[in-house]
This record gives C-alpha cells, structure tokens and sequence, in this order.
C-alpha cells in the first residue's frame, strides 16, 4: 500500500501559472523540512528540473500515454517512496490530454489514477464573480474528479480579491491560497518553454527561491497538507528497475549531460545501472574525451541548436564519439542526439556519423506517436511497439536513413530515424520504464563487443 500525501497542481488552461505554483509549493514545503516528491503530468522534461532544484530529488514524470495508465501509479510509489509530501504538476488544462484520445494522458486521469485531491490554479486577472462559473463547471464536469480547492492568481488587489472569495463562497471550495498580481519570476523562455535549469545555474536557484517565497506568502500551508492527507492509499506496488545482469565487469555505458542535453527520464539511468551498467555522465561542451572504457553511448534530448557553435569546437569530443559509433558501439541518439550526430547543424560542423544535414525551422514539431521499429538495433528488434513523444523545431534532411529507425502510425504513416551499425538515431523520444527490455538489450549489446 503507498500512503503518501499528495496533491495535484491543476489549471483550467496553459499560462495559467501551474509551474510557479507546484514549484513554490515543492520550494516551500521543502523549507519546512519535509521530503518533497516532485512529479510532472506529461512529457515534459523541462519543468522537473525545476521541481528537483525545489526538492533536492529527481523530477519525474507520470506519462499514462506513453508508460500505459497501468504504471502511473507504481511509476508515482517508486517516486514518492519515504517522502512526506508529493506534488504532482499538471499539464496544459486540467482535462486536456492526448488529441483525439478522450481523456488518456491528461491531468484529470492522472489524478483519479492517483486518488490525489486537485488544486486548481485560476488566472484571476480578467474576471471577478465569472470565477464561481468557472470553478464550478471543473468541479462538477467529472465526478471522480476531486477538486479540493482553489489558488487564485494574479490578483490585483484587496477589493479583487474580495470580489473573488465572495463569488467562491457560492462555489462550496476553498480559497487555499492568493497570489498577487507581480512581475513574472524570472524564469526565461525560448523556442520549446522554459530555459532548462542547467543552462542558468544560479539564476535558477534565484527563481525557485522567489517562488517559494511567493507562495508561503499567499498560501495556506497547512490547509494544503490537511488536504493532501486526505488522499487515500493506493494498493499499488512500487515500479523497480531491479534485475538480475549478468556477472562479470559492469560495461561504461556513457550518457551525454550538461547544458546541450538536458532531456533525460530518470528511469533510464535507473534501469540501465540495474542491467548492470556503470553510467557515467559526460558533458559534451567541455570534456573532449568519453568516460574511459565506454562500452556504450546514450545521447538524449536536449538544445544543441543553441550550442552549435560550441559543440563544433570541441573536434576532439566529436571525433571520439564518431570513433566509437563507426567501430559498431551501441549508440542510442534521440533527437538532439540525432543532431549532434549529424554531419552538420545550421551549418556548424557536427559528428558525421550520419549522412544528414540539421537546421533550426520555424515550425514547431509536437505531439504523442505510435512507433514501430523497422529493423534490428541495439535499442528494439524489428516488429517491436513503442509510443513514444516528438518535440523540436529543427528539420533533418534526409529524415530518414536507407535503413530507418521507425515507422510512425500517428499522426501520419511515415519512416523516421536512423539505424546503422549500432547507431539508433531518432527525433523519437521514448519513455523505457514502459519498455525495461529497451535498457537490458542495449547492455547486452554493450557486452558482446
């Protein structure tokens, strides 16, 4: 049984501050000395690392579209295990989630997986008695949607916020917090949300402290735990990672970090140190040789568009990981990684292991897909079913090698990716806690060389 006290962090729509507030929520109960276990609805990779600066714990996801419904509560046990507290942030609205899809992967099925009471988080700052309207049709639109109460935000002013509490007086729910209107907390956007927390360093710990600040300020703490204790246990088992490797030396399996490659699930670092791998986290920006003994190389997501320049001048890095990839290593790339792969990225120099030119688009490429694996590789053996997540604005010409990594069911039939030696190139972003098979093939490979 998991018996953790939870809250959801829900909104009626995206911009509606959801990430201020989980995120001040996390910083703020975490100054009161409790073990906060900080989760994200969605694929985001962005958000958690703000939730781990909050938490001083890994950020993690509970995906129900690409781990299955089935694993957003285990995935939530083996999180939150030995914590006090676990906040879990929403995605977009509260009942919107993957297109056409009902309401798979959304906030609202997250929360009834996790039995957890929801805080809706309302933008304030254009309405007065319109937000009893507003509340009550999310309240009373699922009834297995616990609604717990409200933070109303962007408040203007005394007389606003009067004229708020009273329409939700009406409402039934309570007001459990009040942030003021007030110059955004400095956390910088850019082409695909938020600048990831490891490109600001100190300026991030800036942010997350005035978070916290804003909302031990305008919220009622101790209301809030009082509802997340009212969160029921879940009969629920803890995911694990744990597997029995095979004996004998750990293989070095080396996994791109620092400011270029920010995307990574926590999961995966799990599941390959439980295959019996030594993961050691290298920064392709500033170390110009892999972790010694690299048996194995996983480059994950990430911005290297915006660190072209200084990825192109580290020769000695890109000649080692083309080395490595033309000896028939296991390589498993996934979108930045495709990119840094390339053999160029707006017109910088790249590895050149792939045959493939890079470039920033003004189109935004977004969304949930449904994969299978064309052929043989380190990561999947052809026929394999994976659903998986795309999120970029770069163009790859060709987007597809002679022999493709996958070939995409949704939203259009397509072949995508690269498979060549052991190179697993893909704009694919994918979630291998749904697929443990994922991180013990690839060790296996990593051990016949």
């Amino acid at each position: 049984m998991v018996s953790v006290p939870r809250l959801v962090i829900a909104a009626p729509a995206s911009n509606s501050g959801k990430t201020t507030v989980a995120t001040g929520l996390m910083a703020a109960f975490a100054a009161r000395g409790l073990a906060v276990s900080p989760h994200k609805v969605g694929p985001d990779y962005i958000d958690p690392g703000y939730h781990s600066l909050a938490t001083g714990r890994p950020g993690r996801n509970l995906d129900a579209y690409m781990c299955g419904p089935e694993l957003v509560a285990p995935l939530f046990a083996h999180g939150s295990a030995g914590c006090d507290l676990a906040v879990v942030e929403g995605v977009m609205g509260l009942y919107d989630g993957a297109s056409g899809q009902g309401e798979l992967a959304s906030t609202a099925q997250v929360a009834k997986l996790l039995k957890a009471p929801v805080v809706l988080v309302v933008d304030a700052s254009s309405q007065s008695r319109s937000v009893a309207a507003l509340v009550h049709g999310f309240a009373s639109w699922d009834p297995e949607v616990r609604i717990g109460g409200v933070i109303l935000n962007k408040v203007a002013s005394d007389r606003h916020e009067a004229l708020l509490r009273d329409a939700l007086d009406e409402s039934g729910l309570p007001v459990l917090g009040v942030i003021r209107r007030a110059p955004q907390v400095a956390t910088p956007s850019r082409h695909l949300g938020l600048v990831p927390v490891a490109e600001r360093q100190g300026d991030a710990v800036d942010a997350v402290r005035a978070m916290g600040e804003r909302v031990r300020a305008g919220c009622d703490l101790d209301a809030l735990m009082a509802l997340a204790r009212t969160a029921p246990a879940l009969p629920d088992e803890p995911w694990t990672p744990a597997y029995a490797p095979a004996e004998g030396p750990r293989p070095v399996v080396a996994v791109a970090g620092g400011a270029a490659f920010t995307f990574a699930y926590a999961e995966h670092a799990e599941l390959l140190t439980a295959a019996g791998a030594e993961v050691v986290v290298f920064d392709p920006l500033r170390d110009e040789k892999l972790p010694a003994g690299t048996a194995g190389l996983v480059i994950g997501g990430g911005f290297p568009e915006v660190y072209a320049p200084e990825l192109s001048a580290n020769e000695p890095l890109r000649r080692a990981v083309t080395e490595l990839a033309l000896s028939g290593a296991p390589v498993a790339a996934e979108c930045a990684g495709l990119l840094y792969l390339a053999r160029e990225l707006d017109g910088k120099p790249m590895c050149g292991v792939l045959d493939a030119e890079a470039r920033m688009s003004e189109r935004l490429t977004l969304g949930y897909r449904q994969a299978v694996a064309v052929s043989d590789s380190p990561l999947a053996a052809a026929g394999t079913r994976l659903r998986g997540h795309e999120f970029h604005r770069t163009v790859l010409e060709p987007g597809a090698g002679p022999v493709p990594a996958w070939g995409m069911h949704q939203p259009e039939r397509r072949v995508e990716g690269y498979v060549q030696r052991g190179v697993h190139a893909s704009y694919l972003h994918t979630h291998w806690a749904a697929s443990p098979e994922v991180a013990r093939r690839f060790l296996e490979h990593c051990r016949a060389r």
